[in-house]
Order: structure tokens, then C-alpha cells, then sequence
């Protein structure tokens, strides 16, 4: 299994050429390549972040969304091969955001992350409850819920994603989730996939904690069993505060 993976959600920040000027700024900052580091930039941003990380392939790419059909009259929708011509190797599946701002249902999550694997991207699956579900104690029906349809009926060739733990109530408001809070969760999403998948398949899958995580709390969360690295939001914006999470790992 990869630990201590490094995601970088960029959400609807940084156009071409505020990529590049990331980038310039990001790898100087970046002393070693240990951890694995994933960076999803708005797609439009993309080809740039492309051309920005030649040479360092210790950067992995994604991309933010996909739609599930191949090509059609789906206006502002990318599908899976085209983010693959344009570079992407990963994909974000089920972001809270897409859940919980655009409407996407736990069949949709599955229809992309079906659509992901036949055309070879990686998908990044997010689970995560509400602060409502988490006040009525179904943190546990919500987030099984959720990975029992995203990956009902994957092709047992399909062995390399990422799973990530995102409880909605801690995206984006400075309040994370105790390491007592992840390690239960994350225990539960690997109890889960060790039954869907198999011993040998779950055990390479990493689980990934998203939160509000920054400089200051990430070696906590990555001491945590079972929490494999963390998807970060505001704090990959800046050059050197996404440097210096990846440091901390």
C-alpha cells in the first residue's frame, strides 16, 4: 500500500497561469519525494499543471469530476477518456461538494466510478457524513452506505483507487475530526472493503482523512491506524503551506 499520500483539492481556485506560478514556487519548497502527492486542479488548469510538473514524478494529476458517458450533448461535462488524453492519471468521485451542492446520488458515484475504471483513471472515492448524521450517531449507515454503492459491481481487475474520509461538517470550516473520530471511521471503511473486496484487495487500498487539515495537524491524523494520507483543501492553495503538509508526512 502507498501511505502518507498527499491529495491537493484545488476546488474552483487557480486558473493557468496562477498553476504555473504555483508550481514554480511549489517544488523548490519541496525538499524530498517521499510521499505520494496527488494535486486535482480545476480541469481548466490542467494541460498547465500538465506542463508545470514535467520531471517530477513524484506529482501525480487528477481531475475534479467526470460525467459516466462516453462522449454526447452533455454541456460542461468531461468524460473519463478525455481527462485521460489530457493528462489526468486520478479522479475525484463523490466530493461532498458534488453530494451535497450538486445533487449527485450514491448511483451516480458508482456510475463514474465505473466510467473512471474502464477508461484507466484512479479514482479517489470521498465518503463522509453530515454534522445532522453525525448528531443522530448514523456515521456508520451513512459512510457504508456510501462505499457499499461506489463500488458495487467494479470489475475484480480494478484493484488501484483511493478511498478518502471526509466528514461534511469539518470541510472548509476549520473544525477536524478528533483522530479518535478518524481512526473509528476509517477502521469501519477497512472492516467494509476487507468484506466487499477481500483481505488482499482492501489491505492496498488507501484511506485517506479530508478536513480542514493543515501544517499543525497532519502528523496527528497521519499517527492514526488505518489513516493513510489526508486530502487537503484551502490549505493546497499556497506553495508553501502544501509543501510543508507534505514535510509533515
Amino acid at each position: 500500500m502507498i501511505s502518507n499520500v498527499i491529495a491537493g483539492n484545488w476546488k474552483m481556485n487557480h486558473g493557468p497561469s496562477a498553476t504555473r506560478k504555483f508550481f514554480e514556487d511549489f517544488f523548490p519548497d519541496l525538499s524530498f519525494p517521499e510521499p505520494r502527492i496527488l494535486i486535482f486542479p480545476p480541469a481548466i488548469s490542467l494541460l498547465a499543471a500538465v506542463e508545470a510538473r514535467k520531471g517530477r514524478p513524484e506529482v501525480a494529476l487528477g481531475i475534479q469530476n467526470i460525467y459516466w458517458e462516453p462522449k454526447g450533448a452533455y454541456t460542461g461535462e468531461h468524460a473519463a477518456g478525455m481527462a485521460v488524453s489530457a493528462g489526468a492519471e486520478y479522479v475525484l468521485v463523490g466530493h461532498s461538494e458534488r453530494r451535497h451542492v450538486f445533487g449527485e446520488t450514491d448511483e451516480q458515484v458508482q456510475q463514474k466510478v465505473l466510467a473512471a475504471f474502464g477508461e484507466g483513471l484512479i479514482p479517489l472515492i470521498c465518503v463522509g457524513e453530515t454534522l445532522e448524521e453525525r448528531q443522530d450517531n448514523r456515521v456508520d449507515e451513512v459512510i457504508v452506505r456510501q462505499i457499499r454503492a461506489a463500488l458495487n459491481g467494479i470489475p475484480e481487475t480494478a484493484t488501484q483507487f483511493l478511498l478518502a474520509y471526509e466528514p461534511v461538517w469539518a470541510i472548509g470550516t476549520g473544525e477536524t475530526a478528533t483522530p479518535s473520530d478518524a481512526g473509528s471511521a476509517h477502521g469501519i471503511l477497512r472492516d467494509v472493503m476487507t468484506e466487499i473486496l477481500g483481505g488482499d484487495r482492501a489491505s492496498e487500498v488507501p484511506i485517506l482523512y479530508g478536513g480542514s487539515v493543515n501544517s499543525s495537524n497532519v502528523s496527528d491524523l497521519l499517527d492514526v491506524p488505518n489513516v493513510n494520507g489526508v486530502l487537503v483543501g484551502n490549505a493546497s492553495l499556497d506553495a508553501s503551506s502544501f509543501a510543508a503538509i507534505a514535510e509533515s508526512a
